[in-house]
């Protein structure tokens, strides 16, 4: 690998003074100042433009996502739901042979989530052998005695899985969490790439760039896979809660790119154990759900009864298996953070191999010794509660105040099973592009930014991953916390051919 001389006198000025931190990864380059394996061509360019370049396409991304409504919303917000997702126009490359392992690693753990939830609400193997408690399992926030004995097409109750991962400072990537209820952020890795198809057309050719363009016909036959009986033709629809929610534009997003309805819980109804669609000319029988909305607000009749969101009567055409839903009621359990910790044990006990991808070291607060040890060096660890997600109540000590840190000690100690603790990871870093200043004198530079990333699985008759993934970035200096709702951006993920 050719060395990249950084000096002043030498570099264009806006890559002068980028340096990663001590005991970071950084993607793009090595300690050696050299640019890591798959990523040279791509380094080679971008250190070459001038320092304009970098403003100007930074500008384009901007417009270009403002003309194309890529939105998301944040609930809450002083100043309107509605903003632009923050894009980030360096992309990450990962090589072929990473990703290859990669893909492995996120297949086998998938299938080894979903042969859980499976099991769970099925015959229970896993928890009669003591693999995982069975405390644990039932106690868990989002464990649906409901969901038990459904069976869905396929036995898939996890059609979509977004994972988590984490570079760690060894350069691996680790599993950093599971969200197989709604996973969400699919439609900005489509909408990332069409504007860097625009920005660096001639740079994606060259670098061999993988395309992520087939994943809504991937999904869709994912969903038609899950009809039940294997019906020809089936209906399908996916149900948003509407416009309101933080996700509204990728449920419009993915209806119109796989053709199918896009509807509320108010367009649906339940006759004879089966789930019909209000047309103008009457019911029309729809076969697969694609739901965007939570448990809770699934089926009044069996969750939460105040619900406006779903459709009475649903589970009950589960349990009849006249429609399926994607992902399944009850998938929440494989996401809860205690629980994570025993995927390991997963892999092993359903796919009888080791697991690919290890995952963050995990610690259960429920267990008295290891609470006390944890909240002996409360500010060394990483403090989540086990149900949440968003980044929303994470705690990390290091970084907290003494206020905060005496606060989730109190919530500890009341409800110490609705908390794990985990070693600060320190997410890998990768050249951003940012703004200092403001007005008519801000200035661009390119500084390290933490980041993180999901990829994307689809189960069907078989599984399939999408080449690529979002790629979301701390665009706060220092932030570990890359979630958009909390000042976090994407950055276009490029995957290359062998």
């Amino acid at each position: 690998m050719a060395a990249i001389v950084l000096e002043t006198s030498s570099a264009t000025p806006v890559w002068a003074a980028y340096k990663s931190g001590e005991g970071v990864f950084d993607e793009m380059l090595d300690l050696a100042r050299s640019e890591r394996s798959g990523c040279q061509p791509t380094a080679k360019a971008l250190f070459s433009m001038p320092p304009d370049w970098f403003a100007e396409i930074s500008g384009r991304a901007q417009q270009m996502f403002r003309r194309m409504g890529v939105t998301f919303n944040v609930y809450g917000a002083a100043d309107g739901t509605e903003r632009i997702f923050p894009f980030d126009a360096i992309p990450r490359v990962i090589d072929a042979d990473t990703w290859a392992t990669l893909e492995a690693g996120l297949i086998q753990r998938v299938r080894a989530l979903n042969m859980f939830v499976a099991d769970v609400y099925g015959d229970g193997n896993i928890l009669s052998d003591g693999i995982v408690p069975r405390d644990l399992v039932l106690g868990c926030p989002q464990f649906r005695r409901a969901a038990a004995g459904i069976k869905p097409p396929l036995g898939n109750f996890i059609t979509v899985a977004g994972i988590d991962l984490v570079r760690g400072a060894d350069g691996r990537f680790y599993v950093l969490e599971d969200n197989v209820r709604t996973p969400s952020g699919v439609s900005y890795v489509i909408e990332n790439r069409l504007v860097m198809t625009r920005l660096m057309p001639d740079l994606m050719r060259s670098c061999r760039v993988r395309s992520v363009e087939r994943y809504p016909a991937d999904l869709l036959q994912c969903l038609i896979e899950q009809a039940p009986g294997g019906k020809p033709n089936p209906t399908i629809a996916l149900l948003t809660p509407g416009p309101y929610n933080s996700a509204f534009f990728e449920h419009v997003f993915l209806s119109q790119q796989t053709g199918i309805e896009l509807v509320e819980g108010q367009d649906l109804v339940c006759v004879d154990h089966k789930l019909y669609m209000k047309t103008v000319h009457g019911l029309h029988q729809v076969d697969v759900l694609y739901r965007r909305i939570d448990d809770d607000f699934a089926d009044p009749l069996v969750f939460r009864s105040d619900s406006m969101l779903g459709v009475a009567g649903l589970t009950a055409v589960l349990r009849a298996g006249n429609a399926s839903v994607a992902n399944g009621l009850g998938t929440g359990i494989a996401d809860d953070k205690a629980i994570y910790a025993f995927t390991p044990a997963m892999i092993r006990y359903y796919l009888f191999e080791e697991p690919i991808l290890p995952i963050v070291e995990t610690y259960l607060l429920r267990d008295r010794e290891v609470r006390e040890e944890v909240l002996a060096k409360l500010d060394r660890y990483v403090i989540k509660p086990t149900g949440a997600s968003g980044g929303y109540g994470v705690v990390i000590g290091p970084k907290a105040s003494e206020e905060e840190l005496a606060q989730v000690r109190k919530l500890i100690i009341a409800e110490p099973a609705n908390f794990i603790a985990q070693p600060v990871i320190q997410l890998s870093m990768h050249p951003t592009i940012v703004a200092a200043g403001s007005g008519s004198g801000a200035q661009t530079q390119i500084v390290p930014r933490h980041i993180d990333f999901r990829p994307f699985v689809l189960l069907g008759e078989k599984p399939k991953v999408l080449a690529g993934g979002l790629t979301r970035v701390a665009l706060r200096e220092g932030s570990l916390i890359v979630n958009s709702s909390q000042g976090g951006g994407s950055k276009d993920t490029w995957v290359l051919e062998n």
